[in-house]
């Protein structure tokens, strides 16, 4: 009987272990989906507000997850306004004042632009792989696609501002069609959602992600990617600080 049972507890563990690895190589999928070793793109991103809205128009660069850099194209306003992503440090050109500003630690948590995104949401862009466990909880439909439903929690060492996270990610092209962010007392604070899939290259990616605040759902920052081109090479120089003001 004692047998039975430690086998039953093993296989129990084997099980759970498989499904952890599962559940880890499909949000892994899907953030490689997203990246690819480099990646180059124009953005529209529109805020919306009760009173207002406001249209930007970003080009950015990326280089896997450590380096990316950002340049504001319009309005007139903001336009030149570039951010650099180096690892877990973020840099800001502004052209109005000829500077190149380091953002320190108490900005983290401060409105990217004037929209839902936060500057920490620029470093904190590889946290899903390397930050959470992941738990394959089944499968759900969104918006028509049978998608894998996997819950993260942060490691015990992670310095994430997330007690919890769930996402739907494409069981056919992991696409991340939608993502749920909750706080550390388990209530849901923030929704990703991605909509109208588009052929980008050799991937399909959702062309507009809309954030919405759940307290607040009457303001929205939606992103809609014009175009997105991977693994071209892009000149090291792009991710230095003496770039920035260069960047066109």
């Amino acid at each position: 009987m004692k047998k039975i049972v430690c086998f039953l507890t093993l296989f129990l563990l084997m099980a759970g272990s498989v499904f952890a690895q599962d559940a880890k190589s499909i949000v892994q999928k899907s953030d490689k989906n997203i990246r690819g070793n480099t990646s180059q793109a124009t953005i529209k991103i529109t805020v919306i507000r009760p009173k207002w809205s406001k249209e930007m128009l970003i080009k950015s660069w990326s280089q896997g997850n450590d380096y990316a850099v950002s340049l504001v194209v319009s309005p007139k306003k903001d336009k030149g306004i570039v951010f650099l992503k180096r690892k877990k440090e973020v840099w800001n050109w502004m052209p109005s004042i000829e500077r190149t500003i380091k953002l320190p630690p108490s900005m983290m948590m401060q409105s990217w632009m004037g929209t839902d995104l936060k500057n920490d949401d620029l470093v904190k862009e590889s946290s899903l792989v390397t930050d959470y466990t992941h738990q394959l909880l089944g499968k759900e439909v969104v918006d028509g696609k049978e998608c894998y439903k996997i819950e993260l929690t942060p490691k015990e060492d992670a310095s994430v501002v997330w007690g919890k996270i769930l996402t739907w990610i494409d069981t056919k092209d992991y696409v991340q069609l939608k993502s749920e962010f909750y706080d550390e007392d388990g209530f849901l604070v923030n929704k990703i959602h991605g909509t109208k899939i588009k052929q980008f290259g050799d991937r399909k990616l959702p062309s507009v992600i809309e954030f919405t605040n759940v307290d607040e759902p009457d303001k929205k920052t939606i992103l809609e990617y014009v175009d997105i081109v991977f693994d071209k090479p892009i000149p090291p120089a792009y991710f230095t600080t003496r770039y920035m003001k260069r960047l066109r």
